[in-house]
């Protein structure tokens, strides 16, 4: 019987509580474990806010969006004495392994950590899906699944009144959501971080669209793509802890842009945290769930600095170096497929 502390960090995704309820249901009932939940992801974990999980009290929550625990953007390689304020925390507790879940900054934290000393043991998390050493994260699954729903409902509205409609969905550095939800529901551009675009030749697609006798046209835009002459469009210029400022904007952009070289009425819908909320589909349910069985498994056997990953069909065990080393940007070959139907 062990002591297994865990922990939500990051953005808010659709699975996380069917993680927590994956790893207390194994971990209590058949390994015997105590569950140890940190509030706010890292910020519990410094102030040594804590709840325990049980069967009872994580029943019925499978379906729920966000996350029973809370969470935060902390960083405590940030705070004062962070780290030692980390282990100090974890000591009182007498935990034996944390769950770290979460996307590269929060499993970022969890590898120095391990490095350092603390046993942890990772679970990728990030709507955006650009997270490596998996194929897939829970989460991005609803967030396409979301857009694409969207797009279905701007399609009508954009032909009814001849319109352009710019939707501008999630992705700081990677173009997963915006290229799977623009595949899916038919979008006639898509512009993402890994190919800055030209506005120019965007709006001459649309004038070919029109000339051709079609008279609306989808644009799928994700938050950091950026202009080849030009930056990506920044909400506001303040850092978080982890040194990302918050993007959004560049619809905004392209609408006005648009309209001013075509001529075409042109209006952006932003999706925003739209694409956070709400009830996992069962895709991201059933992944979470692996997932999380994986998890209380690995913290079980001792497997350390791993995180539990998805490759093809299985849940493996990966190290935590190799998942926040580098972001994993979208698949050229996925984004050729979206190109076919440009314009």
């Amino acid at each position: 019987m062990a002591r297994i502390g865990i922990l939500t960090g990051g953005g808010d995704c659709p699975g996380l509580n069917a993680v927590l309820r994956a790893v207390v249901r194994k971990g209590v009932n058949h390994y015997g474990h105590a569950i140890v939940g940190y509030r706010d992801g890292w910020r519990g974990v410094l102030d040594n806010r804590v709840t325990h999980l049980t069967p009872d009290n994580t029943s019925g929550i499978l379906h729920r969006g966000g996350t029973i625990l809370g969470t935060s953007r902390t960083n405590p390689f940030k705070e004062e004495n962070g780290p030692e304020c980390v282990k100090k925390s974890l000591l009182a507790e007498n935990i034996d392994c944390l769950i770290s879940i979460g996307g590269e900054d929060t499993l970022g934290v969890a590898a120095k950590l391990q490095a350092d000393g603390v046993n942890v043991v990772g679970v990728p998390k990030t709507i955006d899906n650009d997270l490596s050493a998996t194929d897939f994260t829970f989460g991005f699954n609803t967030a396409v699944e979301i857009c694409t729903y969207a797009i279905d409902r701007l399609h009508t509205t954009a032909e009814s009144h001849n319109r352009v409609i710019v939707l501008e969905v999630m992705g700081r550095h990677a173009g997963w959501i915006a290229t799977y939800a623009g595949i899916a529901g038919g979008a006639d551009a898509i512009l993402v971080p890994e190919h800055p675009f030209d506005i120019e030749e965007v709006c001459e697609h649309l004038r070919h669209r029109h000339r051709k006798g079609r008279t609306f046209s989808i644009v799928v835009v994700a938050e950091g793509a950026e202009p080849l002459d030009g930056a990506a469009s920044l909400q506001q210029e303040e850092v978080d802890a982890f040194g990302h400022v918050r993007l959004g904007g560049i619809g905004v952009s392209l609408e006005h842009e648009i309209e001013r070289r075509t001529g075409f009425e042109t209006r952006v819908t932003i999706l925003g945290h739209i694409q956070r909320g709400g009830t996992p589909t069962a895709f991201d349910r059933i992944l979470a769930t692996r997932f999380g069985i994986a998890a209380i498994d690995a913290a079980s056997q001792e497997a350390y600095g791993m995180m539990v990953a998805l490759q093809g069909n299985e849940i493996v065990r990966v190290p935590l170096d190799d998942a926040v080393g580098k972001l994993k940007t979208l698949d050229p070959a996925i984004y050729e497929v979206a190109e076919v139907f440009f314009g």
